[in-house]
């Protein structure tokens, strides 16, 4: 099986500065794609940030200049660097990734259980 498991979330005042982590586990073969959505209470859960197995980037527009997204192959984590928050950022923030595993003929996507992200203004 494969877990996936977020962990840096906080509570932080406007301005500051939080990262995250998610570190995969468990029967894995491959990653390919790894992101992070967001879900702030009453919206729909959105693409914050991706990165693909050889490194390229994406991100939304409303994070892009103080997010930086990162993966380390080797320990199978996607980090989220988050810089200048803003009260707009508060949500819960979910990775997913795109995982083969042993086995498998196919990769699948796996969540994480998520961590909270409040920014105070």
């Amino acid at each position: 099986q494969v877990q996936l498991v977020e962990s840096g979330g906080d509570l932080v005042q406007a301005g500051g500065s939080l990262r995250l982590s998610c570190a995969a586990s468990g029967s894995i073969r491959r990653i390919n794609a790894m992101d992070w959505y967001r879900q702030a209470p009453g919206k729909q859960r959105e693409l914050v940030a991706g990165i693909t197995s050889g490194g390229n980037t994406n991100y939304a527009d409303s994070v892009k200049g103080r997010f930086t997204i990162s993966r380390d192959n080797a320990k199978n984590t996607v980090y989220l660097q988050m810089n200048s928050l803003k009260p707009e950022d508060t949500a819960v923030y979910y990775c997913n990734a795109d995982i083969l595993q042993f086995g498998a003929l196919l990769s699948r996507g796996y969540w994480g259980q998520g961590t909270q992200v409040t920014v105070s203004s």
